[in-house]
């Protein structure tokens, strides 16, 4: 493994760790500044609104400078918005910190990921892709339950210190291990023609993928708590446990999914939306039972995130002249997935359907992410054919077209 990807997946980790930390905290947060629990909730949604703004903003204004000190500069406004939220005198304060904070996530992470590609073989490039995210995931492992213990019992201001001290870390390893040109020379289009590249069917249909698919996991995972209390019989002090346990899964799917999609891209996707459909589907009956409803937990994390590294590559490819600012996108898309997925969850559970309705409602959300990405496999067929029937009349033959054949 190069030792680029670690220093990526360094970044990765610190950002997945203040990402999900805070839903942990809300109750210490809530308590400390004098605020209702549903109003230091919005704490987690002023942070996605961060990364859903700045990660095409801050992608396109970056755009034709060096991605290694691109990657440096995000890192280091993120060490600034956890400091900052560490030293919060009040709510409004760590509300704006923490919407400083997720400005940097999805710019990272898309230029992270050319970064990754650039520095692996051409059919290594999903699997780099995956080491990358295997930072994000791991957090859920190891650093959302260290990080959230260590803050009911020091403090929760000592959390987000840490945190930032982990995007400390995070820059040296960037500095220390990423080449002075990482990812090759930045694109000359100029900010016109990198926006440009974002106006094709497939970049949006890729995208429509990401938010339906990442959709129908938050529809269930939001609310995987009164699952497991409610109907498998857990107690609250065991959850922390169970989200480990995702955080396997999710590990597990990420690594697979990097390396099926280098030989399969298109199928890996179709199938690793198929699977999340079916734990889905079956959700409601694997949490009969704390045996089973953990094995659901740990299968909801390895076929969500099968998908994601196949996606990103795939945006990525359909948006070539600019693949730091579609990257990005994604992960403005994966945000957009994580708070439509839980209103749509919200809504079945409020209907009166049951605590596990958010699971079947997600069901329809992988459907649809199924039927997205259906049309944009049609779409490049349609597309390629002219193609070539251009090249057939030049050269005689029908050519053996890269995406055609790993699809």
């Amino acid at each position: 493994m190069p030792l680029a990807l670690l220093a990526l997946a360094v970044g990765a980790f610190g950002i997945g760790t203040t990402e999900f930390v805070m839903m942990g905290l809300l109750p210490d947060v809530a308590d400390d500044l004098s605020v209702s629990i549903p109003t230091a909730g919005h704490l987690v949604s002023a942070y996605a609104l961060g990364v859903v703004i700045g990660a095409p903003l801050l992608a396109a204004l970056t755009a034709r400078m060096p991605r290694r000190a691109v990657l440096v500069g995000l890192m280091g406004l993120f060490v600034a918005g956890n400091a900052l939220s560490a030293v919060a005198p009040g709510y409004d304060s760590l509300l704006a910190a923490r919407f400083l904070s997720g400005l940097p996530h999805g710019a990272f992470f898309g230029v992270g990921a050319v970064v990754a590609t650039s520095v692996v073989a051409p059919e290594r490039r999903a699997r780099s892709v995956s080491l990358m995210f295997a930072g994000l995931t791991v957090a859920n492992i190891a650093g959302v339950p260290v990080a959230t213990s260590m803050g009911q019992h020091l403090g929760w201001r000592t959390t987000f210190l840490g945190v930032g001290a982990i995007g400390v870390a995070a820059i040296v390893s960037l500095l220390l291990l990423i080449p002075r040109d990482g990812g090759g020379p930045a694109p000359v289009t100029g900010l016109r023609g990198e926006l440009a590249a974002l106006r094709s069917l497939p970049v949006w249909l890729a995208l429509g993928t990401t938010v339906a698919g990442f959709g129908a996991l938050f529809a269930a995972y939001s609310y995987i708590t009164p699952m497991l209390t409610g109907a498998a019989g857990y107690t609250h002090s065991s959850v922390t446990l169970l989200l480990a346990l995702f955080g396997v899964g999710a590990t597990a799917g990420n690594l697979l999914g990097g390396r099926l999609a280098d030989h399969a891209m298109r199928r890996t996707l179709f199938g690793g939306l198929a699977s999340l459909a079916a734990v889905l589907t079956v959700f409601p009956l694997l949490m009969r039972t704390p045996l089973t409803a953990a094995l659901a937990v740990l299968l909801l994390g390895t076929a969500a995130f099968v998908t994601g590294s196949p996606l990103q590559l795939m945006v990525m490819e359909k948006a070539s002249a600019a693949p730091a600012l579609a990257s990005s996108a994604n992960q403005a898309a994966f945000n957009l997935a994580n708070a439509g997925g839980a209103w749509i969850g919200g809504l079945a559970l409020a209907a009166g359907y049951g605590v596990t309705s958010p699971a079947l409602a997600g069901t329809g959300l992988a459907v649809l992410g199924l039927a997205v990405a259906g049309t944009a496999y049609a779409v490049d067929r349609r597309r390629s054919v002219p193609a070539r029937a251009r090249e057939r009349l030049v050269t005689g033959h029908v050519p053996q077209h890269p995406e055609t054949l790993r699809s």
